[in-house]
């Protein structure tokens, strides 16, 4: 990613702006927003990386998308982008936004793969007992993998515990494959 450094300047000033503003949280929905947005239509990341196509286009597809959905901080970066030509940095510049939002926040992100989605109960739980055992809040990611059979896999930071059906079956797999067990006959 060429355009990292600038896409990180371009999330400290909006955020620096935000916090002037108390609406730091409220610009932060609107970059997971967009990020959300570009990432499930192809045809929308396409039109904002296109050099082709005119930056007027552009920004007439991005008011079109947010213009009554996100906040005029949110709509000034459209602008800031406009002028300066860098359109095709904004869903870079909304994920380092997140990062830099949820580190000023004492966030972290929770990844949590099970065979069938979470209810908000079983989620609630998942989350305190991730304040417990770290002692920092988190946001919840659920990816659903039915490869898994059951149980779940819980992954915060750099540290995963594994408590999926296929493990343990995998794990019992290995404890009689090693097993030397030769019965008597």
């Amino acid at each position: 990613m060429k355009d990292a450094r600038a896409a990180l300047r371009y999330a400290k000033a909006i955020l620096n702006l935000a916090k002037d503003s108390n609406s730091e949280t409220a610009v932060d929905a609107d970059m997971k927003l967009i990020v959300s947005t570009i990432a499930e239509n192809d045809e929308l990341e396409v039109v904002l990386k296109s050099p082709v196509i005119k930056t007027s286009d552009k920004m007439n597809v991005l008011r079109g998308l947010f213009s009554d959905k996100v906040d005029t901080i949110s709509l000034g970066l459209f602008n800031l982008l406009e002028e300066n030509k860098r359109i095709a940095m904004l869903e870079s510049i909304a994920k380092q936004y997140s990062i830099i939002y949820d580190f000023l926040k004492h966030m972290q992100v929770a990844k949590v793969t099970t065979a069938v989605s979470l209810t908000k109960e079983i989620e609630e739980k998942v989350l305190a007992k991730i304040v417990a055992l770290t002692g920092k809040k988190a946001n919840l990611e659920n990816e659903i993998n039915p490869a898994i059979l059951g149980g779940f896999i819980l992954r915060v930071g750099d540290v995963q515990y594994d408590a999926s059906i296929s493990n343990h079956l995998n794990e019992l797999r290995k404890e009689f494959d090693n097993s030397h067990y030769i019965p008597k006959i």
